[in-house]
């Protein structure tokens, strides 16, 4: 058994609806502008390009009912309503008939983003990976596993800031359903059990300010509430 010099860091994971088990987190990959309304609301053309990835460190990860300290660096902190999808057997290169077989189970997330950090790093022509991949920067409810739940196709995806309806979408509408962004992606890196995929968010996203509550929801999954102070 391998020595390490300092204590091995805690496994990031995620609850499982109606379990005490726990689904270990291994990656996170995010899509971008996965939905035609929000990215023409960020100044993009969605007919012209394929899907693009951007990672999230796997302990950005961070339970339903949390209350955090607001992120460090930013005065515009934005929320992104997103369906997560927990790999559950390992591929490479997976054809999209083939891309459900590999899903453990879905979760209702938020991509939680350093806007104004971002935008300057796009100004700047820079990476924005830690607009993006910073402390408890992906919310995640409780994972409902595939076999009992199902593939969703369709769906209403919501945001509520403070109760406000902010964003108001389907998860139909996403331009590269779930399978052919599994395929895709497959074709970079090998997908293996405890990857989770953010799938991309629809229009609507914007800003939660300190002391307000953030809730994402999808039809049928549970959701996810985050409070900052």
């Amino acid at each position: 058994m391998a020595q390490f010099i300092l204590p091995a860091p805690p496994t990031p994971s995620v609850a499982i609806q109606n379990s005490s088990a726990r689904f270990a987190v291994r990656r996170i990959f995010c899509v971008g502008r996965n939905y035609a309304d929000h990215a023409r609301e960020m100044g993009n053309d969605p007919d012209r390009e394929p899907p693009f990835f951007f990672t999230k460190p796997a302990d950005a990860v961070v339970d339903d009912g949390v209350t955090l300290p607001f992120p460090l660096q930013t005065e515009n902190l934005h929320h992104e309503a997103e369906l997560v999808v927990a790999i559950g057997t390992e591929g490479t290169a997976i054809a999209a008939d083939q891309a459900l077989n590999h899903i453990w189970g879905y979760a209702t997330g938020n991509d939680l983003t350093r806007r104004d950090m971002q935008a300057m790093a796009k100004d700047m022509r820079r990476p924005w990976d830690l607009s993006k991949g910073f402390d408890y920067s992906a919310a995640c409810g409780a994972l409902h596993p595939a076999a009992e739940f199902g593939h969703p196709m369709r769906g209403r995806i919501t945001t509520h800031v403070d109760g406000a309806l902010r964003q108001d979408g389907d998860i139909a509408d996403m331009i590269w359903p779930v399978a052919d962004v599994i395929a895709y992606l497959s074709n970079s890196v090998r997908l293996a059990a405890g990857d989770l995929i953010y799938t991309g968010t629809p229009a609507g996203v914007g800003r939660i300010e300190r002391g307000q509550s953030c809730t994402i929801a999808i039809d049928g999954l549970s959701s996810v509430t985050t409070t900052y102070l």
